[in-house]
């Protein structure tokens, strides 16, 4: 069979990396790098699936070619679903996750329900048209981090079924029940249907 080529919206490694492990033949994910594109695209939106159709309508006018986003959030219950769509930024515009990871877990340190999920929104231009796939992952925030493995919030996520955070998780692991997985899961069962 030949190859289906997908550009992926993303600057980010770490998760093209977590895609190319799901998505595999006949799939082939061409990185923005490997397109040429070099743009930061904006995420000014106030949900997950706006953010991830802007990213993907970008990169579709630019390429005219079949491609995806994603965005995803971490959405803790008792801080009102925060960081949310701000989870990349939620210390700041720096992006720097140490920085996030602190300010949450100091945000949580008088509360007792430390119970939040993972939620990915991934955006698929295909044929001109546009599909979202959400996937979703509960689990619970611990006190301190825990392992070096993923990235983000992974070292303080624990997901439900599981005593490991995803940081002490090998890539295989965590598949089993990531939300970025459980998303890219039904977007492969849509492009096999597509192109049966």
């Amino acid at each position: 069979m030949e190859k289906i080529e997908l550009v992926f919206a993303t600057n980010n490694q770490n998760k093209v990396t977590e895609i190319r492990s799901i998505l595999k033949d006949p799939f082939h994910i061409i990185t923005l790098k490997e397109a040429g594109i070099e743009i930061d695209i904006p995420e000014p939106h106030e949900t997950l699936e706006a953010n991830a159709s802007e990213k993907s309508g970008t990169i579709h006018q630019i390429t005219n070619k079949n491609c995806f986003s994603e965005d995803t959030g971490l959405e803790v219950n008792s801080l009102n679903g925060e960081p949310g769509v701000k989870s990349a930024r939620y210390a700041g515009e720096g992006r720097i996750f140490e920085d996030n990871i602190n300010l949450l877990l100091k945000n949580l340190e008088d509360k007792t329900d430390r119970s939040a999920q993972f939620r990915t929104v991934v955006s698929l231009i295909w044929d001109k048209q546009e599909y979202l796939f959400t996937g979703i992952c509960k689990g619970n925030i611990i006190e301190v981090q825990k392992g070096i493995e993923g990235f983000g919030y992974d070292p303080i996520f624990v997901p439900e079924g599981s005593t490991l955070t995803f940081a002490e998780m090998g890539m295989e692991e965590k598949n089993k029940f990531s939300h970025r997985k459980k998303a890219v899961a039904q977007l492969i069962e849509f492009l096999k249907l597509k192109i049966s």
